[in-house]
């Protein structure tokens, strides 16, 4: 019963990621899009790709349980400081 709590939750972790890394995506090619989100978005990134991390991968499941969590919460993080033009741009398409 716990593995399917778990990969129920898992499975709205990712539709819900999906669907804010598609509007992530939009509002950095949208024209007015501000330097931040392009910087917050390239930090977002590169703690993905750096070999350091907080909690280290090598760890048994809670390794990556920290990027699953981290990088869903930082985009999420970002898309609501959107300016309302381009945060209305991006979550109409």
């Amino acid at each position: 019963m716990k593995v399917f709590a778990m990969w129920k939750r898992l499975t709205l972790l990712w539709t819900v990621l999906r669907g804010d890394a598609r509007q992530l995506w939009r509002a950095l090619r949208h024209p007015a899009s501000p330097g931040w989100l392009k910087l917050g978005t390239a930090l977002i990134a590169m703690y993905l790709l750096s070999p350091v991390d907080l909690v280290p991968d090598v760890l048994p499941f809670i390794g990556v349980v920290d990027d699953l969590v981290l990088v869903p919460l930082a985009i999420r993080w970002l898309l609501r400081r959107l300016p309302p033009d381009i945060a209305q741009a991006t979550a109409r398409r």
